[in-house]
């Protein structure tokens, strides 16, 4: 039985998230040794965008990242 709710995507919550990794590089999350951040968008030139060494939960990071990634382009376009 279909669920009548509306089912929302990746792709229209975090628009430019999904064009980052489609088009202009990758995303890393996750803590590790190496980095003193929990999230990071980078492409071929490096690091375009780190986050915080923390977050509340994995909502506020992708939050961050997809604002982050918002502030990149209008800087780099």
């Amino acid at each position: 039985m279909r669920s009548s709710l509306s089912q929302t995507t990746f792709e229209q919550v975090y628009p430019n998230i999904a064009q980052w990794v489609k088009s202009c590089g990758w995303i890393e999350i996750g803590q590790d040794d190496c980095n003193r951040s929990m999230a990071r968008a980078l492409d071929v030139g490096g690091m375009a965008w780190e986050g915080k060494a923390k977050y509340t939960s994995l909502d506020e990071l992708l939050r961050d990242l997809e604002n982050g990634l918002i502030a990149w382009q209008k800087e780099n376009s």
